[in-house]
């Protein structure tokens, strides 16, 4: 093993508890979800009406301290509904980041409309406001209240930035752009309940956001997810699309348009439910492991730890380094060695204009996400890996 990655996997270990297999990040289940679950099963009401949603839902809008909380079966699906509902069409075009999870521009995808990738910054590994800014600048001109592309023609309607990592992107300095050229956002929250924005909760800074609660994510619920929105009337409009459009009554079925069989059962929301009552002590479980992980690879030079930026409070999802620039051709080998030796670590995805269904879709200059793209490795993460 190379010096380099000597120091890295020593580092890690020292963090971590001690395994012959350490996890990239794994839900943490106690008696309560046992609890809440075997309730579900008894109460034979395991599909989208029992009372175990309306649960989830109440306690995720206490949590958010957003109005309303709709859940669904993932995440994707809250995107998909979420475009739909700020009234994206075909042919339209989305700003996305690059580098994100291929969820994002899949659900841009499903409508028919087309992804625009965008680049990120160092700071928070999401958006770059101000170089999105100076692109607008020459490729987009407002007509009529609407943002159009100079070169394709199409109409840009919506902006997701994603929150990645859990480290929330600049919402305000992102706000002004999307005023500027009439641009709709929609959060992409998926990895980043518990992270707060100038100490509001992430989702509260749009007209609607997602949450994910897939296996892997600070809570779980199996799979699932929310859309998030301040707006009593996209509400309704959410959880009338989510559970097939159909009608109220006592007993007929009466659909009034095509809708989407979305909405998260019971069974699931009731596991959700107990991990939510622990969320508190997973996010500071999180941010104890990542002071740990800055203590213990600060004299790792070749590296950066990456931490949140001074004007959030993040969940620390997933913790990075990032190689300095001068060291990328060590990352596929850290990768293996430390994989190879119990230490489970990842590469940040792959960019999505890299892949083979988006490689035509418009682009700005990308240059960060690529050079972040070749340098960026995830370490274990899980909230229950400190030693202590």
């Amino acid at each position: 093993m190379a010096i380099l990655t000597q120091k890295i996997y020593q580092s890690i270990r020292n963090v971590v508890w001690e395994g012959n297999f350490v996890p990239l990040h794994s839900p943490f289940f106690g008696k309560t979800e046992e609890k809440y679950v075997v309730d579900c099963i008894r109460s034979n009401f395991v599909s989208s009406v029992g009372e175990y949603v309306d649960k989830f839902e109440k306690a995720i809008r206490e949590y958010t301290k957003t109005k309303y909380t709709i859940l669904t079966v993932n995440g994707t699906s809250a995107l998909h509904i979420c475009l739909l509902l700020t009234d994206v069409k075909k042919d339209d075009e989305v700003l996305v980041p690059s580098m994100t999870f291929v969820a994002t521009p899949n659900a841009v995808w499903y409508i028919g409309a087309v992804p625009h990738f965008v680049d990120v910054n160092k700071e928070s590994l999401g958006i770059d406001p101000f170089k999105l800014d100076e692109y607008l600048s020459k490729i987009a001109e407002v007509q009529e209240n609407k943002c159009y592309n100079k070169k394709t023609h199409r109409q840009i309607k919506a902006i997701i930035p994603m929150h990645t990592f859990g480290h929330p992107v600049d919402m305000d300095e992102l706000t002004s752009v999307a005023e500027r050229y009439k641009l709709t956002i929609i959060e992409d929250a998926a990895e980043a309940l518990g992270s707060l924005y100038k100490n509001k909760h992430v989702g509260n800074f749009s007209k609607m956001a997602i949450l994910s609660f897939n296996g892997n994510k600070i809570i779980t619920t199996g799979g699932g997810g929310a859309v998030l929105t301040n707006n009593e009337d996209l509400a309704k409009k959410v959880k009338h699309l989510t559970t097939t459009a159909k009608k109220p009554h006592p007993w007929e079925y009466v659909h009034d348009m095509v809708g989407y069989n979305y909405r998260m059962p019971a069974l699931n929301a009731s596991l959700g439910l107990a991990q939510i009552e622990k969320l508190d002590e997973f996010v500071e479980k999180k941010r104890i492991l990542a002071e740990k992980y800055k203590e213990s690879l600060k004299d790792v030079e070749e590296i950066e730890f990456f931490v949140e930026p001074g004007y959030a409070r993040s969940n620390y999802w997933l913790n990075a380094i990032i190689l300095n620039k001068e060291y990328t051709d060590a990352r596929d080998e850290i990768l293996e060695e430390t994989n190879k030796n119990g230490i489970m670590t990842r590469p940040v995805w792959k960019l999505m204009h890299k892949l083979e269904m988006f490689k035509d879709c418009p682009r700005m200059d990308l240059s960060v996400s690529e050079s972040l793209e070749k340098r960026i490795i995830n370490i274990p993460s899980s909230a229950h890996l400190i030693k202590d």
